[in-house]
């Protein structure tokens, strides 16, 4: 399946852009200019049964990763490549990340699990209530102060656009868990939900560079933008200027 991509940029290199749950390609509203005026070209894709990608209510974690390779090969073929992915897309990305090879892959506030097993009836009428919960962009910033006016937009734009069927099935499956490749970046709250203080521990002894942003939220670039991309300096400071000859 090809995925839909805001695909930006003209840079030589790739920053993969993967959201997470119940978000879209535009929830990088912010980061894709950022990066891409730091000479990189963008590709944001909304992952299956998200923003305008197709429905695939059969959806496994190795289909959504095997999506995310085909999409990426599609636009960029042999391009050499950096990934970004929150939350649930960091979890497609270390699912992919065999296949894709980045150069750099970054895993924002993600544990890196998925628990198989649940029950799909139950688990889809959940992230539909769910849904229901994010659709008004004014309980959204009641909910989450952070947000500006145009992020609460965007993600009750993702909300609606969103297929709780597509994201139960993943959790049908089996149980599945990963590891951060060495020389990986994880950038994570402090404190988080999601990366323990044990999980971050775990993860630099695999060989991640771990990162935290003290008093983030889970999505960090929306609570604090200048924080988390003044932690990956890799991505986001300004290329040297050539040196005189």
């Amino acid at each position: 399946m090809l995925l839909h991509a805001i695909d930006t940029g003209t840079g030589p290199s790739v920053v993969l852009l993967l959201h997470g749950m119940m978000g879209s390609s535009e929830s990088w509203r912010r980061v894709i200019p950022a990066l891409a005026a730091n000479g990189h070209r963008v590709v944001a894709l909304d992952l299956p049964g998200h923003g305008l990608s197709e429905r695939d209510p059969q959806l496994t974690i190795e289909r959504a990763a095997a999506s995310v390779v085909e999409t990426v090969r599609h636009l960029a073929p042999g391009r050499p490549l950096a990934a970004i992915g929150h939350s649930y897309g960091a979890t497609v990305l270390a699912a992919s990340a065999e296949m894709l090879q980045p150069e750099l892959s970054v895993y924002v506030d993600a544990v890196l699990s998925l628990t198989g097993g649940h029950d799909r009836a139950a688990l889809t009428a959940q992230y539909a209530r769910d849904r229901r919960a994010r659709l008004s962009p004014e309980d959204l910033l009641r909910s989450r102060p952070f947000y500006s006016a145009q992020d609460a937009e965007v993600e009750a734009r993702a909300a609606a656009l969103f297929d709780p069927a597509t994201t139960a099935s993943i959790s049908c499956d089996t149980d599945h868990s990963w590891l951060p490749e060495c020389g990986s970046i994880v950038v994570r709250a402090e404190p988080s939900a999601w990366v323990s203080d044990d999980d971050a521990r775990r993860f630099a002894a695999n060989g991640a560079d771990v990162r935290s942003i003290p008093g983030a939220a889970h999505t960090i670039w929306y609570s604090h933008f200048d924080a988390f991309t003044a932690s990956l300096p890799e991505l986001f400071d300004p290329p040297p200027p050539h040196a005189l000859s």
